[in-house]
């Protein structure tokens, strides 16, 4: 048996198309279809990621003698999750049932400030007569109590989708009607999808407004800290929708390993989910830090939110540059 029918029978094997071999050794498609059709041969480092992907020994690959039944395992085939399409149904009814739970809890998270701005800028003006301890201990416990009601929707909705947890981040096989399945229920979605994006991207460009209104009618900090509010109430309305609409969408992502789901970007999905869970909860640990210290005005420390939403997308785009360059080298 030759090196190209080698290729043909062990890509088979582990239930991948050209063009996904050719993700997985980065190379194009048609460097694999023509090493399958003989017309060329892989460089001496590609058998060698060949040999360590497929698990074989790299005389396996290169000595024509050495038949299928004669293939020594170097390093053990990791099982792959075969999805039936039994499965894949209950998969996306699962998602399409959480989708509205983890846009409540990605709301409730994001209003979770809010009381605190506020009555720390109301505890600043004196007419009000409200304590400055009592308005930060009111505004932490309503902080508290939305963040834990929001954690309680991720945690009940990632115990319901927990089993499918490998969709994200490992390669899997689909039995015969899945993908069919997907697409057309993708097209279905597409239009609710639409829609949901495009009022959610609105509603957060339009949450700047009352920042805007505030600055031209009134330069108090209360004035300042309610639109601030207001801001992160439409922000949070308009996150809302894009997660509702997000969620169901990329579970027939997933199952069709699509946009952020495909195999390429499986790998660096872990980086990108972690930079974001340390960078919100350092914010939040500053800002925290600058309401119990009084290490500046509390009614101006709201300043940080606005500040860490724009540094956010900068920080994402720069790993994603960085890992760009390292696939590259």
């Amino acid at each position: 048996m030759i090196l190209a029918d080698k290729i043909i029978l062990l890509r088979k094997k582990a239930g991948w198309s050209q063009e996904e071999l050719a993700d997985q050794l980065n190379v194009t498609r048609q460097s694999v279809s023509k090493w399958e059709g003989a017309q060329s041969i892989p460089d001496m480092d590609k058998i060698l990621m060949m040999s360590k992907l497929f698990g074989v020994t790299t005389d396996y690959l290169l000595k024509d003698e050495l038949e299928e039944e004669e293939l020594i395992s170097s390093e053990p085939v990791s099982e792959v999750h075969r999805i039936k399409l039994e499965d894949a149904s209950k998969f996306l009814l699962t998602m399409k049932e959480v989708s509205p739970k983890l846009a409540l809890g990605t709301f409730l998270c994001i209003i979770s400030p809010i009381t605190l701005l506020i009555l720390a800028a109301i505890s600043e003006v004196e007419k009000y007569k409200l304590n400055e301890n009592a308005a930060c201990g009111i505004g932490l416990i309503v902080l508290i109590v939305f963040v834990v009601l929001g954690v309680m929707n991720f945690v009940s909705s990632s115990i319901k989708t927990k089993e499918y947890e490998f969709l994200e981040n490992q390669n899997f096989e689909t039995e015969y009607g899945v993908i069919g399945m997907a697409k057309e229920r993708k097209k279905e979605y597409k239009d609710t999808y639409q829609r949901l994006m495009t009022i959610g991207v609105v509603l957060c460009i339009l949450s700047v407004i009352p920042l805007f209104v505030a600055i031209c009618l009134d330069e108090s900090d209360l004035i300042y800290s309610i639109s601030v509010g207001l801001l992160l109430f439409i922000v949070a309305c308009g996150v809302y929708f894009l997660v509702y609409g997000r969620v169901y969408q990329s579970a027939l992502e997933k199952l069709l390993e699509e946009g952020d789901y495909s195999r390429k970007k499986k790998a660096k999905k872990g980086l990108v989910s972690l930079v974001t869970a340390v960078f919100w909860l350092a914010t939040t640990a500053i800002y925290l830090f600058i309401i119990l210290s009084n290490f500046v005005s509390n009614s101006k420390s709201w300043i940080i939110w606005p500040i860490a939403g724009v540094i956010f997308p900068i920080v994402i785009v720069i790993i994603e540059s960085v890992e760009k360059k390292e696939r590259k080298k």
